[in-house]
């Protein structure tokens, strides 16, 4: 099965990739400095920074780490912000230093991050002064010893970052007041660092770069361990998926989902610098208007994103208004990408949204639909190049042609394992063989399409219920802006579905809504329970979050009206 999909790909496309290219991440940086010395690398809050630039403050903060903190390599240093100029900075100091870097979640509660401090031995962490009131709480219940500190607008020209640190402050009040007296800032660590000296330790592409934490909404997050080979491969994947549309050099990446997630670090982090493109960071997706107004001052050509940010920005008025001429690469990841949604970016923009599939322990790329794809096919695409795929049944076995299973990955860019979880570990790798929990069909032109995560089912009488089915239907109404379908136990056939509605129009009811469904779905598909909802609740990149509805079902809070049908 995993090479009927070459004949599907583009012929400019390589069956495969070599994922030793560079030695390290480290190698790919430092050439990518070199080349694009003089191009801009990073734009945040109208700041440029240069990859010269870059260079020279990573290669100062790793000095600092060496020098003046005595880490080693090997020794794993948190990285707690959003979408900053200090965040690429922090990131590449720590790899050339031969660190490990460990992705933080800003907004993790104190239990939340005292939990990956001290599962993955952090020994120092680099936060944004916004979240510091977090770490006071756990700190002294961590292994951290280090802490460096900086205000949002620290990497901006002076005038600018004073003004934007007084609003952010003062204004905003978005500094909660915390005590961290040992704290050193990030500032400081540079300066200092620019008077020490780097000394490149050896690195090669089987060390540890990176402890990406994952499963925190589906029990404890456990830290998937990727090394510099793992995303180097899924760098090269990524390039020799979507390469012939980009430009060397020439590339302006909209960059509004967070680089701690493991999708934006290696397709508009990682891919975008080895290109030699720039990098426009939004801190924060969430102000679509805000957002909005900055991708109005670029002419960019790439933009990543979830089904959610999407369609936000398909219905923001001032958006539609944008210039899109220079837009050649979009591409859709994280959960599913609606065929509503899917088709008013193409109809807007004249671009196809490219559906891509992954997950963290594969750093993340799996599958991605073709560059020259021309519309809207439900299907998460194909194998990246050098990546195997199965689908098996419930006792390992390959499944018939035509029936869905769950995908099994072997390739590259899988992780090495969970750190310092053993068990774990053997529960989803086997024989080089990834699990990834998610039901997948495959069609005679080697097409992958989701069908949903084993964990989402919904059984209705025996039958098999899939959400990401039903949230298709209820999307494809005109009034429906998000919906998020769930299984809720019921006596008679075990469990009925029951869907979280955010209204695009107040005047949308839930008799209205069943109609539609009736229209379009099997009856034992057809919603029972109808709740309207102002939000549904979200991860960090904006991915509806189905677990935190159902626990609401086990442990009931104040709800919104529902509506049985």
């Amino acid at each position: 099965m995993e090479k009927v999909w070459l004949k599907r790909y583009p012929a400019d496309v390589p069956e495969n990739i070599d994922p030793d290219r560079y030695s390290s991440l480290v190698e790919m940086f430092e050439n990518a400095t070199l080349r694009y010395a003089d191009n801009a690398a990073f734009i945040n809050m109208g700041e440029v920074m240069t990859y010269r630039k870059l260079e020279e403050r990573s290669r100062a903060f790793a000095a600092y780490l060496q020098n003046e903190l005595g880490l080693r390599k090997g020794d794993r240093v948190a990285l707690m912000m959003p979408n900053l100029l200090q965040y690429p900075i922090a990131l590449f100091g720590v790899l050339r230093a031969g660190m490990v870097v460990v992705n933080v979640n800003p907004l993790y509660t104190p239990r939340e991050l005292e939990h990956q401090l001290n599962d993955s031995g952090a020994s120092a962490i680099v936060i944004v002064s916004n979240f510091a009131h977090t770490l006071e709480k756990v700190v002294y219940k961590t292994q951290i010893k280090h802490v460096i500190l900086t205000r949002m607008g620290d990497q901006l020209s002076a005038a600018k970052g004073t003004l934007v640190n007084f609003v952010v402050k003062y204004i905003k009040r978005l500094v909660p007041k915390y005590h961290l007296p040992n704290a050193i800032s990030f500032r400081t660590a540079l300066q200092r660092g620019r008077r020490l000296q780097y000394i490149k330790p050896e690195i090669i592409n089987d060390d540890l770069a990176f402890l990406q934490y994952t499963g925190g909404t589906t029990g404890v997050a456990k830290g998937a361990m990727l090394t510099h080979r793992n995303m180097q491969a899924n760098l090269e994947q990524a390039k020799a998926a979507y390469a012939p549309l980009l430009q060397p050099g020439h590339e302006l990446v909209v960059t509004a989902l967070p680089l701690y997630h493991i999708f934006a670090l290696t397709v508009n982090c990682l891919l975008f610098l080895e290109l030699g493109g720039k990098s426009l960071l939004i801190t924060n997706p969430r102000d679509v208007a805000g957002m909005v107004k900055e991708l109005g001052k670029y002419p960019f050509t790439a933009i990543s994103g979830v089904n959610t940010l999407f369609n936000a920005l398909l219905n923001n008025e001032d958006f539609r208004e944008l210039d899109f001429s220079s837009l050649r690469l979009s591409v859709g990841g994280g959960m599913s990408v609606q065929k509503s949604v899917a088709e008013k970016w193409e109809k807007l923009t004249g671009k196809h949204l490219l559906e891509g599939y992954g997950l963290t322990e594969c750093s993340p790329l799996v599958a991605g639909n073709p560059y020259d794809l021309k519309h809207y096919s439900g299907s998460i695409g194909l194998p990246v190049p050098s990546t195997e795929v199965r689908l098996v049944d419930d006792n390992g076995q390959d499944v018939a042609p035509g029936q869905p299973g769950e995908l099994w990955v072997k390739g590259p860019q899988v992780m090495l394992g969970y750190w310092q979880r053993p068990a774990a570990t053997d529960e989803v790798l086997k024989d080089g063989w990834l699990s990834t929990g998610d039901i997948v069909t495959v069609d005679e032109q080697g097409f992958l399409r989701i069908v949903d995560r084993k964990k989402d089912m919904i059984l209705v009488s025996g039958f098999n219920v899939y959400p990401n089915e039903i949230e298709e239907v209820v999307s494809q109404h005109d009034k429906v802006l998000e919906v998020a379908a769930i299984g809720v136990p019921n006596e008679s056939s075990g469990e009925i579905v029951k869907i979280c509605v955010v209204k695009k129009d107040a005047s949308l009811t839930s008799e209205e809504l069943l109609a539609h469904c009736r229209r379009l779905l099997t009856g034992y598909k057809v919603p029972k329970i109808v709740e309207f909802r102002d939000e549904l609740p979200k991860s960090n990149v904006g991915k509806i979050l189905r677990r935190e509805l159902r626990d609401e079902q086990v442990k009931p809070k104040a709800r919104p009206k529902q509506d049985a049908a």
